[in-house]
């Protein structure tokens, strides 16, 4: 979800100003409609929507003009992958609180990748992050409530931070569990904060500390939704398009 979508027009679908053109996605579960930014007579923008699942799913451009019905302009397919991120994702989200699964993440940091790879790397895995369907009961410090904070041990929120993604951290602060994780101490006594204080990472410092600190800036920030019920709204202002998401 939330990549770049450019819809070439044929010479015969370049129509009047007044025509609004929109993408229908509809798969085996949930159907989106996506709103479309002109570029040109010939060129549309817009954002794929995040689904809930990996499958191909059809597509339909269609035009809508006030007082005429709606037409459908083309057909195609669009194929929902996972990604390296995606499943990057997923096994960090399932091993919460497995101690064996978290240290074995901090081989990672033996091979530090350089700042432009980290900083593709927060962006895609905080993004599937998003779109993982969560339990209702997932937290960040693990299934197992019963232990205490005084208990020494490693949390997603240490990995994230020693990594030094910030958008990821970010998106573990607003979880169940994230707050809590910041004055746990692992099995070398460092909290995340001192993680963040001890690797010169200071925006993630900051993030961590500062109670008004504000949402890094990202691609995926751009966008504002609102859940009702079977429905969201989703709103792209770089893109001045909507995204409406339904339960088929």
């Amino acid at each position: 979800g939330d990549s770049l979508i450019t819809v070439q027009l044929t010479e015969e679908d370049k129509v009047e100003d007044d025509v609004v053109f929109y993408l229908v996605f509809t798969g085996s579960t949930v159907q989106h409609c996506t709103s479309t930014r002109k570029i040109n007579p010939g060129s549309l923008e817009t954002i794929s929507p995040g689904h809930d699942c990996c499958e191909t799913v059809k597509v339909a451009l269609c035009a809508s003009r006030k007082g005429h019905r709606v037409l459908v302009v083309a057909e195609e397919s669009f194929q929902f992958v996972q990604d390296e991120a995606y499943d990057a994702a997923q096994f960090l989200a399932t091993c919460a609180g497995n101690q064996q699964a978290l240290n074995f993440t901090r081989f990672l940091d033996r091979s530090r990748s350089p700042a432009a790879d980290v900083d593709f790397l927060d962006e895609k895995v905080a993004l599937a992050f998003r779109h993982l369907k969560l339990p209702a009961e997932w937290n960040v410090l693990g299934a197992d409530q019963s232990l205490t904070e005084n208990i020494p041990r490693e949390t997603l929120m240490h990995f994230a931070v020693r990594l030094g993604l910030l958008r990821l951290t970010w998106f573990l602060l607003q979880q169940p569990g994230g707050r809590g994780a910041l004055s746990i101490h692992n099995s070398e006594g460092a909290t995340p904060v001192s993680l963040a204080l001890e690797r010169g990472y200071q925006k993630l410092h900051h993030l961590l500390t500062e109670e008004e600190a504000r949402e890094p800036d990202a691609w995926s920030t751009l966008s504002h939704t609102v859940h009702s019920g079977d429905y969201s709204v989703k709103y792209h202002r770089g893109l001045d398009v909507y995204l409406l998401t339904a339960e088929a």
